[in-house]
């Protein structure tokens, strides 16, 4: 995850080089916009904009950025947060989520997510979120960092382990009774 200019933070998966390469991209787009000082700067969906233009242009020069973003921000007191896909696939929604997210963790959220939800209920649910993913990828690493968007900025958490419970009898033998399982 990384501040982009005032009022967004980019998150991303994917190779780590490409994501360098955005960041290289974003800081040019930043700095040029802070050379205006005309007391305007870039907000969350002008950013989002840019990134989708951007991986679209990559992917029409068959050499994408091999990466799926999501951003998030807020500007004069409008909440933003989009995803945009290696393609440039891009859609804008009260929650978003990457790879097998978007199968495992986004109909918990469509479930459980409201408008009024605390920052601590909205950790929870996100924990969750992330709990669900690493059992269907065990050789994940259970540590994840939260953020925060306001107006007055961005807080990131130091990472921490996420608490799971592996004695479930499924997880033991998940091959039992699975006739022509691998």
């Amino acid at each position: 995850m990384k501040p982009i200019g005032k009022h967004s933070l980019l998150g991303a998966s994917g190779e780590i080089s490409d994501f360098q390469e955005i960041l290289r991209y974003l800081d040019e787009l930043i700095l040029y916009d802070n050379m205006w000082d005309d007391g305007n700067s870039l907000g969350p969906k002008e950013v989002h904009n840019y990134l989708t233009r951007v991986m679209y242009n990559r992917r029409n020069k068959f050499n994408p950025l091999w990466n799926s973003l999501v951003l998030g921000g807020v500007k004069n007191g409008q909440k933003y947060l989009g995803t945009v896909s290696m393609i440039g696939v891009n859609f804008e929604d009260n929650h978003v989520a990457t790879g097998f997210g978007n199968h495992l963790a986004r109909p918990i959220l469509r479930q459980e997510w409201h408008e009024n939800l605390s920052f601590e209920n909205g950790v929870r649910l996100l924990e969750k979120c992330m709990r669900v993913l690493l059992y269907r990828d065990r050789s994940a690493v259970n540590k994840l960092q939260i953020a925060k968007i306001t107006e007055d900025g961005v807080t990131i958490s130091q990472p921490y382990s996420l608490k799971t419970y592996w004695e479930f009898s499924a997880f033991e033998n998940p091959a039992q009774g699975a006739i022509g399982s691998w």
